[in-house]
């Protein structure tokens, strides 16, 4: 298994990821690990890239998850499969929302809470955004995928499937 999924930030990537890798016993990757220089400078693309392929190269069983797709697409021939996690806009806002305090993002709460106005507003912009993050890119990313793919509109749904052949 080596799985990649993209989609806009409260679509249930992370979600779906920590189930897939732990029912498959694989290891598991957020590209926000790989995308920033602490806090939120970005790294370098290139820099990024080469620090997901080290992480790669360690694992054989992986899911990669992350709404970058400059970081995605260099990393798409190592993968098996390619999942796009498109739930919509109003179902991105509503995870945004409910989602639980993220440790490994921010040092508290209180810090996260600070910036859901911020995120929210970002995750509604999906649709006409132009940048790497947005869904123009993404479904351009996803459909000239030569690969095995699929696009999911609820995580729940989402089935594994058997080797590709």
């Amino acid at each position: 298994m080596r799985v990649i999924i993209l989609g806009n930030a409260g679509a249930g990537k992370s979600t779906l990821a920590q189930r897939l890798a732990a029912t498959a016993a694989a290891a598991r990757l957020s590209l926000d690990e790989v995308a920033f220089h602490g806090g939120t400078q970005r790294r370098a693309v290139r820099e990024s890239v080469d620090a997901a392929k080290r992480w790669i190269a360690l694992h054989d069983r992986w899911v990669i998850e992350g709404c970058y797709a400059d970081l995605i697409e260099p990393l798409l021939d190592f993968c098996d499969e390619l999942i796009f996690l498109n739930p919509g806009v109003a179902a991105c806002v509503a995870h945004c929302r409910a989602r639980p305090w993220e440790p490994e993002k921010f040092r508290s709460r209180q810090e996260q809470n600070a910036q859901l106005d911020f995120l929210i507003d970002w995750v509604r912009s999906y649709e006409e955004r132009t940048d790497e993050y947005g869904l123009a890119r993404h479904r351009a990313l996803y459909d000239s995928y030569p690969g095995r793919k699929r696009e999911i509109t609820d995580p729940r749904d989402y089935q594994p499937v058997g080797p590709a052949e």
